[in-house]
């Protein structure tokens, strides 16, 4: 069993920066691909960035270039660094890892990022 759990959020004004952090604990696996996800009120939840055990990283379209995933596999904690934020990042922020073996995926409650002046 693995647990996920999401720090971090708050409200920010645009062009601000915030730090999120997810701390995993349990029985993690070396090898897991993790990401951060968002979803807005009546919206899907989409993909924001995502990391390989590799450290080979994967970005949204949208925020490519504005926002940093990186990952401490010693301390089993993934980070997103965002700046130049802007108010259609307004969601619920989600860390998501996934398990090679057996296939298995774990999510974190998520935390609330708000973008407004």
């Amino acid at each position: 069993q693995v647990q996920l759990v999401e720090s971090g959020g708050g409200l920010v004004q645009p062009g601000g920066s915030l730090r999120l952090s997810c701390a995993a604990s349990g029985t993690i696996p070396r090898l897991t691909t993790m990401g951060w996800y968002r979803q807005a009120p009546g919206n899907q939840r989409e993909l924001v960035a995502s990391i390989l055990p590799t450290g080979s990283t994967n970005y949204a379209d949208s925020v490519k270039g504005r926002f940093t995933i990186s990952r401490d596999n010693a301390k089993n904690t993934l980070g997103l660094q965002m700046n130049s934020l802007k108010p259609e990042d307004t969601a619920v922020y989600y860390c998501k890892m996934s398990l090679p073996w057996p296939r298995k995926e774990y999510w974190g409650q998520g935390t609330q990022v708000t973008v407004s002046s």
